[in-house]
């Protein structure tokens, strides 16, 4: 039976929970370790649940070579090797230590996506709470197959592969050991449209691999991130850096801090919005029903006169007999004096 529901570093991820936001520093850091630092300290202020870095060398996810099927062409990094980019964007193995003890000093999980079997040995040396399956290695069942056997959480992001290949993801999760598997919707382009996010996915895939489901988004806007959250995502995932300004790999569609906050706010606010199906009146209604509608003299009427739509009418506030009762009351007697402005009651009306 599928867990639903689970925790890292004892924060409840899964349906009915707030939406766990992931701060991705990726490539961010730019080679210095104090800015990484700071990326840490800027998430846990902005209010974010975690960091995730990412843990590979250029020599452990591609290899040195400038024939063309590893020459990047088009998009943000058009011209370059998958060499030299990966060479700039890796987060230094020598760091992770000491990242993972700022997170704990400040008070927010770090963890990290593994690219191969040396980074989940370093991963699990210090201690990893959960693991991240990026995008492109969701195919890499064998991958998969080893961070299970480490038992701890996993979020796999989907981008690019289609419903057959995120069920083969799964299973290579289950069979591996892992009880807690979460999965990221996901268009890995950089930045993606928002139109091509097609949210709708999010309950469908809810229903199809019985998991927690989460967003993980590159548009450049915090809308398709919260919109998520009414669909049901209850996790998202965001890059964010310092300053676009600074440049760095990821840049360009990372969020600044002050956006990071907005979406941690935002995206809470708009879970707290959902609740249940209620139809009850609502706390904050109550001191407002005296401003509806209801039954008032609109003249003075004596003793005896039939009531009309001149002297009655379906008035604010709403001290009076419901409106609804209108009908019932045209064509009776008062059964006393009523005074314009005076509200009506079942007393004012004579009886047959």
């Amino acid at each position: 039976m599928a867990n639903n529901t689970f925790t890292i570093d004892g924060r409840m991820i899964g349906p009915g929970t707030p939406p766990y936001i992931i701060a991705e520093m990726s490539g961010n850091h730019n080679g210095d370790i104090e800015r990484a630092f700071a990326l840490i300290a800027a998430a846990k202020n902005a209010g974010a649940d975690a960091v995730k870095i990412q843990t590979y060398t250029a020599d452990t996810i591609t290899i040195d070579s400038d024939r063309d099927d590893f020459k990047i062409k088009g998009g943000l990094w058009d011209g370059r090797t998958l060499y030299e980019l990966y060479q700039e964007a890796h987060t230094p193995w020598d760091w992770h230590e000491a990242l993972f003890a700022k997170g704990r000093e400040l008070g927010i999980t770090v963890f990290s996506s593994p690219f191969d079997a040396t980074a989940i040995e370093l991963l699990e040396s210090l201690g990893a709470p959960a693991y991240k399956i990026a995008s492109f290695e969701a195919i890499d069942l064998p991958l998969i197959a080893k961070v299970a056997a480490t038992g701890k959480p996993m979020i796999i992001s989907t981008g690019m592969a289609d419903a057959d290949e995120i069920g083969e993801a799964l299973g290579a999760a289950r069979e591996g050991g892992c009880k807690d598997v979460a999965l990221l919707h996901c268009v890995s382009s950089y930045p993606a449209k928002s139109e091509e996010y097609n949210l709708q996915t999010i309950p469908d895939m809810a229903t199809r691999f019985n998991v927690p489901i989460g967003l993980s988004d590159h548009t450049l806007s915090n809308t398709t991130a919260i919109a998520s959250v009414a669909l049901g995502a209850c996790i998202i995932e965001k890059h964010f850096t310092l300053a676009r300004a600074d440049g760095g790999p990821d840049s360009t569609f990372s969020l600044q801090p002050d956006e990071l906050a907005a979406l941690c706010t935002q995206s809470r606010v708009a879970f707290d919005a959902l609740g249940s199906v209620n139809y009850e009146r609502k706390p904050g209604e109550r001191d407002n029903l005296k401003f509806r509608r209801s039954l008032y003299a609109v003249a003075d009427i004596a003793k005896g006169e039939t009531f009309t739509e001149q002297n009655v009418r379906s008035i604010r506030p709403g001290f009076g007999m419901a409106p609804k009762l209108l009908p019932d009351v045209l064509g009776k007697q008062a059964a006393k004096a009523i005074a314009r402005g005076e509200a009506l009651s079942a007393e004012h009306i004579k009886k047959d």
